[in-house]
């Protein structure tokens, strides 16, 4: 059938705007298809860098103890925060301050704003308080007498004062035992007989052997850090934080086994940390040590009383004068010799382990 102009033009207008239509749908879906594309590319790549890691969900306080209820676990972007904040997770997840039985501790404010410790046993809640002379925590039972608690972890102790959603790394935490005193230092050693598996954070105590089978404890309970050259860690060098007098008292045993042939200092790590409580010191220091120990202004008055309190009985002396004097002397001359030698060999560890650090960083390799 024939078809006019007019209509063959209207028919054709019609199909080229069906056609332009089509197209400008197609540029549309083609766009909507390429922005959710990017959409979908954006998200994983949030996705990739998201990490999780801990948060203050209240203000906390320099010196206050930390607990799980002040703890919230949040995704940031692992570009926007510190580095440590997320490989520190684990020790954070891990953690939770509580009594044996597994009663948690928690934290309450008091109407002056003022934090308290709190545990609640048998249905029933106790406030949880520090004793001052021996670190322990306790609570007052039915009958009005200290009951003494023992904690599964040792306890985090906020360093700084930090506010709400602060986010939580190491650096601003300490433990419970290794609260940061005016005389403490880090000490770097080499001498010291490690045990195979030891890694950082190891507790451990330090004790020195004489060939006679005398065996002494000089510093306890100290938790461990590894120095890392290039990419793996120091076969004979640790790092402790020690007070002044716990300074002299290695210093003392140090050169007291460095002048016995066949003595040692070694280490001993603790098997459950948190659960274990220190032991005390046993290595009687020689009178040169303890003269200084007692002139030092660096030592806190609190050392001070438990050095008395540890020599003042008598016993250490006898100790110091029946086996290691006699074991020193028993040598002769070869003690001078032998304390000479073994701290030239430290010195010279030093200086390599020195070396090879700074070559790591600087990216050359030690022949």
């Amino acid at each position: 059938m024939a078809t006019n102009p007019m209509q063959r033009k209207a028919r054709n207008s019609f199909l080229l705007g069906m056609l332009v239509m089509v197209l400008i749908s197609g540029v549309v879906i083609a766009f909507l298809f390429i922005q959710l594309m990017n959409k979908n590319k954006k998200e994983q790549e949030e996705l990739k860098a998201s990490v999780k890691a801990y948060v203050l969900n209240k203000d906390v306080s320099s010196g206050q103890v930390i607990t799980t209820d002040m703890l919230s676990l949040q995704t940031v972007n692992k570009n926007l925060v510190p580095s440590n904040a997320t490989s520190d997770i684990t020790m954070i997840q891990n953690y939770a301050l509580q009594d044996k039985e597994g009663n948690d501790i928690y934290t309450k404010y008091d109407k002056n704003n003022n934090p308290k410790l709190y545990i609640n046993k048998n249905n029933k809640e106790y406030e949880v308080q520090k004793e001052d002379e021996t670190d322990n925590y306790y609570i007052i039972g039915s009958n009005n007498s200290k009951e003494y608690l023992e904690l599964n972890s040792v306890p985090l102790i906020a360093k700084v004062t930090m506010k709400k959603n602060t986010l939580l790394t190491t650096e601003l935490l300490s433990k419970g035992d290794n609260q940061v005193q005016d005389d403490v230092r880090k000490q770097e050693y080499n001498m010291i007989v490690l045990p195979i598996d030891l890694v950082t954070g190891d507790y451990v105590d330090i004790r020195v052997m004489f060939p006679n089978g005398q065996d002494f404890i000089v510093v306890a309970k100290k938790e461990v850090e590894i120095p890392t050259i290039g990419t793996a860690d120091s076969e004979d060098t640790i790092w402790m934080n020690l007070s002044e007098d716990e300074i002299l008292h290695m210093s003392c045993a140090i050169v007291d086994s460095a002048q016995v042939k066949g003595a040692k200092i070694y280490a001993t790590k603790y098997t459950e940390a948190g659960m274990q409580k220190a032991a005390t010191p046993t290595y009687p220091i020689n009178e040169s040590t303890s003269k200084l120990l007692q002139s030092d202004p660096n030592i806190l008055e609190k050392a001070m009383t438990e050095i008395r309190t540890r020599y003042g009985n008598g016993n250490s002396a006898e100790i110091r004068n029946n086996y290691i004097n006699s074991s020193i002397n028993n040598q002769g001359e070869q003690a001078q010799s032998n304390l000479e030698t073994k701290m030239e060999e430290s010195v010279t560890n030093s200086k390599n382990s020195r070396k090879e650090y700074l070559d790591s960083l600087s990216g050359t390799t030690t022949e």
